[in-house]
């Protein structure tokens, strides 16, 4: 039988679509803006998906909100062997997240399964580290920015493979200034190096940087029509093709463009809704390394906002052999089931390329 620990992060992510960025110590401006929890979803998808998976598990959780809540409703057998000091969310911090790793290494569990972003990939990771432990752990991704090796590339793959796997290998721990990364730089940072599971359905290191596209934001901006709402997706492949049009770009947000005009910069799900019109196009790059297209760094891209546009995906040859397939993870399981499948990916001014959405 396969002993679990599993923590849940339960504000991981909710700054990303009212467009934070992030949600490192702006969890108050996040709940004023609107943000409902993404964490616990997630975290009861990949139960779902491990208790589907598993021949057997015991699973071993934190209180309230950061996993037995979770547990509960997925209707997977759980103990409780910790609570959080708090339980309102705006007062959690990652000392409970790290006296829940410490808990679970002295009951000798065989793998931390963990719901967040890549700060509480820090916190887990670096907890193991001190504890001495060569535990493996694996993520469950519902943060903002994923940029670490060591989560699933969806819940319920994360829950499949915690289930399943059996080898494991090193793999890196890196995250983000949140701050920086709001004034659209991105400074990644290795924290750690944790022993995690060998499958396929683990996300890579996103990797920064890509091939030249000018040709490919040149013949995109030929193709503009007018009386169409573009929303631009975070990205230098995409910051091509704004600087083509002549307009202020977000780098690391979402900006929404009709007939000359900026209508939104860097803007959230609502006023992305707000300004799109009757026929609208969703402008996306595929992060490196990962192939996401959706669900990493763009969470302001809502089902509710990608259920009204069409979808563009743009990327440089060198891109996408890098990645192979592309993937999506709105949250919106029947959404991500839609979206699967062969897509044309324009590469040149008039060069495209099928690749599969997986």
């Amino acid at each position: 039988m396969r002993r679990i620990g599993f923590v849940v992060n339960p504000v991981a992510g909710m700054g990303g679509r009212v467009g934070l960025k992030g949600t490192d110590g702006k969890v108050e401006e996040a709940i004023e803006l609107g943000a409902e929890p993404r964490a616990p979803g997630r975290a009861v998808d990949a139960l779902a998906a491990l208790a589907d998976a598993a021949e057997a598990v015991e699973l071993l959780t934190w209180g309230g909100p950061m996993g037995e809540e979770a547990a509960r409703d997925a209707g997977i057998d759980h103990e409780v062997v910790g609570q959080p000091d708090a339980r309102e969310l705006e007062q959690l911090t990652r000392t409970d997240t790290r006296r829940a790793v410490e808990t679970f290494v002295a009951r000798g569990v065989d793998l931390v399964l963990f719901v967040g972003g890549d700060g509480t990939a820090v916190d887990v990771a670096e907890t193991l580290e001190r504890s001495g432990s060569d535990l493996p752990m694996l993520g469950v991704p519902a943060g903002v920015k994923v940029y670490s090796s060591v989560f699933g590339v969806t819940p319920a793959a994360a829950g499949r493979v915690a289930a399943t796997f059996e080898r494991t290998e090193r793999a890196e721990v890196n995250d983000i200034d949140e701050d920086q990364y709001r004034d659209g730089e991105v400074h990644t940072e290795l924290r750690a190096l944790a022993t995690v599971p060998v499958a396929e359905e683990r996300q890579a290191s996103k990797q920064l940087g890509g091939g030249t596209v000018e040709g490919l934001a040149d013949g995109f901006v030929d193709d503009i029509s007018q009386d169409v709402t573009y929303v631009f997706g975070p990205g230098s492949t995409v910051g091509e093709i704004t600087e083509r049009l002549g307009v202020e770009y977000t780098p690391l947000g979402v900006d929404v463009y009709r007939d000359g005009t900026v209508l939104a910069e860097d803007a959230s799900e609502e006023e992305i809704l707000a300004a799109l019109g009757e026929e609208n196009i969703i402008v996306v790059s595929p992060i490196g390394g990962q192939g996401f297209v959706f669900g990493r760094g763009n969470h302001q891209l809502s089902p509710a906002v990608i259920r009204r546009c069409e979808v563009e995906v743009v990327a440089s040859r060198r891109k996408l052999d890098g990645v192979g397939v592309l993937r999506v993870d709105t949250g919106d399981a029947a959404l991500d089931d839609e979206l699967r499948g062969w897509r044309r990916v324009r590469v040149g001014r008039h060069e495209r390329r099928l690749i599969e959405v997986v």
